[in-house]
């Protein structure tokens, strides 16, 4: 709920960054960036032996997998926080993204930890010889209980 509300705080200082001949560039919230550097560096030593394109077995409920779903909500957040920013600051804070290599990072981390057949195993209501059911056919829900 606060992620959206916070890109407006940056708006009313997006006035005092004048016409500067070096490209401007704005972090997203310092502490969320914080957690996320941290983030990175752990998910790169649990992946760091998986080349892109093989991909990663990451038990439920075990460590790496609590260390991958942080990642992955953790971007969650930093999404939220980018759509309820304006056009200028999008454009500043990606600049942002882009010298942290943040967002390569982000591309690099999901190519390995995607299944290669990412079948969906939930409750089916449906007959099961119809369409295998995949995680980009079905929508998830992931309410924290």
């Amino acid at each position: 709920r606060l992620m959206p509300e916070l890109p407006k705080f940056d708006d009313e200082d997006l006035k005092s960054y004048g016409d500067e001949e070096e490209e401007l560039a704005l972090s997203p919230p310092a502490a969320l960036m914080s957690v996320l550097a941290t983030q990175e560096l752990l998910l790169e030593n649990i992946l760091e032996c998986i080349p892109v394109g093989e991909f990663a077995v990451i038990q439920p409920l075990s460590d790496e997998f609590c260390l991958v779903l942080g990642y992955l909500l953790t971007w969650k957040l930093i999404l939220a926080f980018f759509k309820a920013a304006s056009s200028q600051l999008r454009v500043l804070y990606s600049q942002y993204l882009r010298r942290s290599k943040s967002l390569n990072k982000l591309l690099y981390h999901l190519f390995r930890l995607m299944p290669e057949n990412p079948v969906f195993s939930g409750p089916t209501s449906e007959v099961p010889n119809k369409d295998t059911k995949t995680f980009f056919t079905e929508e998830l829900h992931l309410d924290v209980k």
